[in-house]
């Protein structure tokens, strides 16, 4: 017996707006404002975010020797709840944002982090990018990314889905400002980092969503590898590769990785100027964003966009290579 298809709340922005402003006032949430600005990558606007806020986030359980990580997906906080997603998936606030109404979609069982995306876990990303679409008062829609391995930024061994309302990833740029998703641009070839793309719609049937994921794993493999996968052998199990995937209403993009940053240096004339910072990476380059936290890391990239070039050009596969 095939498995019933996986719907979203239809006023699933409405319960997330919901969710986030009470969880914010009760204290369950910790949002970190931020200071933005937009950087040249070539012919690519990139936001840079600063929140200094974040210097101060707690560190996830797990690093003391021997001490078993705390699995923040395994009984979610009542109070971070969204909504049930199938019965698979559930929705949950994201406890530490930078982007208002950043929530997560979850494996309700334990599924690894590092394992090869299943139909199931496409269909429901679908199906709540569908339900913003659907929305008359989220145009912008939302922009799911996902972090898969210890190059990626991925910071949980439970296997999630990260969604953020464009509209929210808007705030604080000037109105008219230029910026836009990079995974929809017709600039992201131009990125440092190479990626593989296809065009989807919110009727692309889970089948076929999985497929197209596949294949441009298969292609991120073969890139980041120099080795192409053997037939079949890319449908479960662990991932071959560092990656991240970010999906639209209309766009799935796979981008192998190869390193999580690079140290950000003041600038100095010829190079080599004093190391200030690290910076770090998530599926969140795919919407063409960067976060930092220290006054110095944001003064340095500032002054020189380059920096923030070099360092994505060493996360990924070259473009020219």
């Amino acid at each position: 017996m095939s498995r019933a298809a996986i719907k979203a709340p239809a006023q699933l922005p409405e319960l997330v707006r919901a969710a986030f402003a009470k969880a914010r006032t009760e204290g369950e949430v910790q949002y970190f404002p931020t200071k933005v600005t937009l950087l040249s990558v070539g012919s690519i606007p990139f936001q840079l975010r600063f929140s200094p806020a974040l210097a101060n986030k707690p560190q996830r359980a797990g690093h003391a020797p021997r001490e078993q990580p705390v699995d923040p997906f395994a009984y979610p906080p009542r109070r971070l709840f969204v909504a049930d997603l199938g019965p698979s998936h559930y929705l949950v606030l994201n406890k530490f944002a930078v982007v208002p109404e950043h929530f997560i979609l979850a494996t309700r069982e334990f599924r690894p982090q590092t394992g090869v995306l299943d139909e199931a876990d496409l269909e429901a990303t679908l199906a709540c990018i569908r339900a913003y679409r659907d929305s008359r008062e989220d145009g912008d829609g939302l922009f799911a990314f996902f972090n898969g391995g210890e190059h990626s930024g991925a910071s949980q061994p439970h296997r999630h889905i990260q969604l953020l309302p464009v509209a929210r990833m808007r705030e604080g740029l000037d109105d008219g400002a230029s910026w836009s998703l990079l995974a929809t641009s017709p600039h992201l070839d131009k990125a440092p980092f190479a990626t593989f793309s296809e065009k989807i719609s919110q009727s692309t049937s889970p089948r076929h969503l999985h497929a197209a994921y596949l294949r441009l794993y298969r292609q991120a493999c073969h890139a980041a590898t120099g080795t192409a996968l053997p037939a079949g052998d890319e449908g479960e199990g662990e991932a071959r590769i560092s990656y991240n995937l970010a999906m639209t209403e209309d766009t799935l993009v796979v981008c192998p990785r190869r390193a999580e940053g690079g140290e950000v240096r003041r600038p100095a004339e010829g190079g080599g100027g004093e190391v200030v910072g690290r910076l770090a990476l998530n599926g969140t380059v795919l919407a063409g964003t960067a976060l930092v936290r220290k006054q110095e890391e944001w003064d340095a990239l500032r002054e020189d966009p380059g920096g923030l070039v070099r360092v994505l050009g060493r996360i990924g596969v070259p473009r020219g290579e």
